[in-house]
């Protein structure tokens, strides 16, 4: 049965938390039983794996894949750094950054739908992961790029991958400058690879604060305008990539490392595992006291 509707599948992932496309399959393969498809669905462990999936997932890794002139840089979520350290972990991580590598996808939903290592989907391969692992995986992000044949990537990982790091070059094939300027983005967090990148709102918001500062120092207003230029400067430095110095040679920027190589830095992506995940905060004296009025 193929003409399973969308509300039958939405149906049966808000009852069982299963992915959509291991929900659509089983209730095709149940000619869309809902009520057999759950029992499909807990034969196959799907269920025991959906059931994970309430709980946040802020460890795990990053990784890097690269295969001709494309990169990609993909983060993977699991509950506890013990997981994050697991070998079986560790190979699922590299699998799905070659995978994006490979297949290029749109989005990460496109990446979950589609055919994994020639069986199965991502989305079902994960959760079957989750199951013989026992914690919740998410695959929760990548970014893809694209070099020119006399560019270059370069790829850093810290700390076995808590930190990752992409660059692409163009105008030199050297690839230890590229993995020195990964490296230098994993210890100095750049936001941004160039000036161009910050938008006008932004440092048109930064410019007021740092004025609204100067003022709040007791300027003088006719001076408060070449003090914010000034430390505006100071701005574009701490956070734009090619303007920071250079971390393995301070009293060199970025900028002139690059000009020395004849290279234009073309991007970058850094992934800090777990960066934005609000994790919950476990009160252990108030859970035990929550045992004992139980009591």
């Amino acid at each position: 049965m193929s003409n399973i509707s969308a509300a039958l599948v939405k149906d049966l992932r808000d009852r069982t938390g299963a992915g959509m496309m291991e929900c659509k399959k089983a209730l095709q393969e149940t000619e869309g039983d809902i009520e057999k498809a759950i029992d499909l669905l807990r034969e196959r462990g799907t269920i025991k794996a959906a059931k994970k999936a309430d709980r946040i997932a802020a460890e795990g890794l990053t990784g890097v894949a690269t295969s001709g002139n494309f990169g990609a840089i993909v983060e993977v979520n699991c509950e506890t750094d013990f997981v994050a350290k697991n070998p079986e972990f560790q190979a699922l991580v590299s699998d799905i950054a070659n995978f994006v590598v490979a297949n290029r996808p749109e989005s990460v939903d496109a990446a979950l739908a589609a055919t994994f290592q020639g069986e199965n989907t991502l989305e079902k391969h994960i959760s079957e992961k989750i199951a013989t692992i026992g914690e919740n995986i998410t695959f929760r992000r990548f970014s893809l790029f694209e070099k020119a044949d006399n560019g270059a990537f370069g790829a850093y990982l810290h700390q076995g991958g808590r930190i990752g790091v992409l660059t692409v070059l163009e105008g030199t094939t050297d690839e230890s400058l590229a993995k020195d300027l990964a490296m230098h983005a994993a210890a100095a967090a750049p936001r941004f690879a160039n000036r161009e990148e910050v938008s006008a709102d932004e440092i048109e918001r930064e410019r007021e604060v740092l004025k609204a500062q100067a003022l709040a120092e007791g300027k003088p207003e006719n001076i408060v305008e070449k003090m914010v230029e000034g430390r505006l400067s100071k701005y574009f430095e701490e956070y734009v990539l090619v303007e920071q110095p250079f971390v393995k040679d301070p009293d060199k920027k970025v900028s002139a490392l690059l000009k020395e190589a004849g290279a234009t830095l073309k991007g970058f992506v850094r992934y800090q595992v777990g960066e934005g995940i609000e994790k919950k905060q476990e009160d252990f004296a108030a859970e035990v006291m929550a045992q004992v009025n139980k009591q």
